[in-house]
């Protein structure tokens, strides 16, 4: 008796999933709880465990097809069940090519293409009839797509709205050129980013802030911090908690606009950015405001982890009101972040360098950073924005003020 293998429910407000990669092939030897397969959704990865033990005997979603919660994925047999009869479906659907009746490019077909023939069509803008089908009644199938996409130029379908059109490339550009389908993060990435410039009032403001204070508590405690508490103590810490105290003070930066509603938060539940190898994501340390810097550091730590894993839960990220991006790890010295939409400000970080300032009116050497508040204007006058920032400053500049909550 076979076991069908399913898509798992992917979470609020996720409808599909794209079949990443498929780690085991037909005819494969499983163990339940095996991990048979990656989905890749708009905001995580979810990987596709084995229900049961036996033989994988037919795969029904290829990788890059999309699938819906629910839908079937393949069917795995009892250990010695005979799998022959779908363990090539490929050199099938070849066999089978020859005697299906040709299609000239450009004519119409009696039957619509496969589903993931379809949304690869969509996505490469072919136009309908573009593409030569090999299936039954001339239906266009996936790999009659992907060998369309992979001669080059062809005709694309007329947009509806006017598009950036990639001009082609030479004959001798082209053969040195890959193309590579966005995973499902980093179209939702670019998706948000873009949404976020063209909905807010989006503006930037500056400040700079003298890390000695911080950098010195920092390495008269690191030892003992990590000792009694068993997590590094890092700058995030210092960050989220005088962000959190800025918060508190200026509430509209926390809130954000629902229609015409402004819905304020009595919580901060800040995100941290974190880059992985499938985009960047934004996991949340939650109630932040209620937490000490060692449980902050914790909590950062935990998501860190498990973000890099690939295994970040839909509610590590979800319900953020505020979030800090540190591009000082990979050597920036100064940016403009984007907002994280809906929320209504974004705090970037940037590389501490030494350099030449002025106190008590002599110039000396300090270790300083870049700040940048990136906010929306609709909600965050440009009073509130500055007064956030300078406190933000005053607490990183001055950390007792973080102990005493002042």
């Amino acid at each position: 008796m076979a076991t069908e293998i399913r898509v798992p429910t992917l979470g609020e407000s996720v409808s599909e999933a794209t079949i990443g990669t498929w780690f085991k092939k037909v005819g494969d030897a499983v163990k339940a709880d095996e991990i048979l397969c990656e989905l890749e959704t708009d905001k995580v990865t979810v990987e596709v465990p084995a229900p049961a033990s036996g033989v994988l005997s037919e795969i029904t979603a290829q990788a890059g097809d999309t699938v819906a919660p629910g839908g079937l994925l393949g069917q795995i047999a009892e250990s010695g069940a005979a799998v022959a009869a779908s363990a090539a479906p490929a050199a099938a659907k070849v066999e089978a090519a020859p005697a299906a009746p040709a299609v000239a490019a450009g004519s119409a077909s009696s039957m619509p293409p496969a589903p993931a023939a379809a949304k690869l069509m969509a996505d490469a803008n072919l136009a309908a009839g573009s593409v030569d089908g090999s299936g039954k009644r001339g239906q266009v199938l996936k790999e009659d797509v992907l060998a369309a996409i992979a001669k080059g130029p062809v005709v694309a379908a007329p947009a509806a709205a006017p598009a950036s059109v990639r001009a082609p490339s030479s004959a001798d550009d082209s053969v040195r050129e890959e193309r590579v389908r966005m995973t499902k993060v980093r179209q939702t990435i670019a998706r948000r980013l873009k949404d976020a410039q063209n909905t807010a009032a989006m503006l930037t403001t500056y400040n700079e802030v003298d890390m000695s204070a911080v950098m010195d508590l920092r390495n008269r405690y690191k030892d003992i911090f990590e000792k009694k508490h068993g997590v590094k103590l890092g700058f995030m810490g210092f960050f989220t908690k005088a962000v959190t105290h800025a918060l508190k003070e200026l509430p509209a930066v926390n809130a954000e606009i629902d229609g015409t509603d402004i819905i304020y938060k009595n919580y901060c539940h800040i995100g941290v950015a974190v880059g992985t190898d499938k985009g960047l994501v934004v996991p949340v340390v939650r109630d932040a405001d209620q937490m000490s810097i060692a449980g902050i550091e914790k909590e950062i730590g935990r998501l860190g982890k498990v973000a890099r894993d690939g295994q970040l839960s839909m509610a590590d990220m979800q319900g953020g009101t505020f979030t800090i991006s540190n591009g000082g790890v990979y050597g920036s010295l100064m940016s403009s972040p984007i907002l994280n939409a809906p929320q209504s400000g974004i705090l970037g970080m940037h590389k501490i360098q030494e350099r030449p300032v002025v106190v008590g009116g002599q110039i000396v050497i300090r270790p300083m950073m870049y700040l940048a508040l990136s906010y929306d204007h609709r909600i965050v006058d440009g009073k509130e924005a500055v007064t956030f920032l300078v406190r933000v400053k005053e607490s990183l500049e001055d950390p007792e003020r973080l102990v005493l909550d002042l």
